[in-house]
């Protein structure tokens, strides 16, 4: 009953304000762009302090974030760790799939704060885009992050990572580091749960490596928390 009651004031709670937050970025985004990373970074920091304290769920960080540019490597089990990125990493910028930009007003503040589209099956006019506007991010200091398997995978199984990683990691010549989640348990699903959301960041792996090497260690490194006693102490 308790995780039920959270879960209502949750969704009233945090739902009810992002249209706040949405409304305000694409305001934003047309009248000052340079400052369109600031709206959602405080979107993105209200949504921890919500799930922090109404749904009671704690974040725990095992490992370092390296201070220079670096592709990192992101275990993808929920909404959690899309909208918790900004907050978790220092101005990432994010390579979020086509379809989303579509959303009314949400494309605009994107583009805005940094986002860059994917677009699957497009080819390698579409790569060398992703690739020069990653590369003129990253020449300004900031990070890049990445969803490698392209979708959410519930927490246990993997998935294969996809093929335009393995493109984006030889032509930007960065460092990669594997960011392993385990937001499933607690936070996909209807009515959420208390406990911990632990991150993992893995050892940078240096660029160059062949695309069967880099694929197998990033797979093996985000799915580190995979195993079901380490999903958090969850609670009712």
């Amino acid at each position: 009953m308790m995780a039920v009651l959270r879960s209502l004031v949750f969704y009233a709670v945090f739902y009810g304000g992002s249209i706040f937050f949405v409304l305000t970025a694409v305001l934003v985004a047309l009248l000052f762009p340079q400052a369109g990373q600031a709206v959602p970074e405080r979107w993105s920091a209200f949504h921890r302090a919500c799930v922090r304290h109404i749904l009671g769920i704690d974040i725990r960080i095992v490992g370092e974030r390296p201070s220079q540019p670096v592709l990192y490597a992101v275990k993808h089990e929920s909404f959690f760790e899309a909208i918790d990125l900004p907050t978790l990493i220092d101005r990432p910028v994010i390579f979020a799939k086509e379809e989303l930009f579509r959303i009314p007003g949400w494309g605009r503040a994107a583009l805005a704060y940094g986002v860059v589209p994917v677009r699957r099956d497009k080819g390698a006019a579409a790569l060398r885009d992703m690739v020069t506007a990653a590369r003129s991010f990253a020449r300004s200091g900031r990070p890049l992050a990445i969803f490698p398997e392209g979708t959410r995978v519930p927490h246990g199984p993997t998935a294969p990572v996809r093929s335009g990683f393995a493109g984006l990691y030889k032509l930007l010549g960065l460092p990669v580091v594997p960011v392993a989640v385990n937001s499933g348990p607690l936070y996909h699903r209807q009515w959420k749960r208390a406990g911990i959301v632990t991150y993992r960041f893995g050892e940078p792996i240096p660029p160059g490596l062949p695309r069967e090497e880099i694929e197998a260690r990033v797979l093996a490194e985000i799915n580190a928390l995979n195993d079901r006693e380490s999903a958090g102490s969850a609670q009712p």
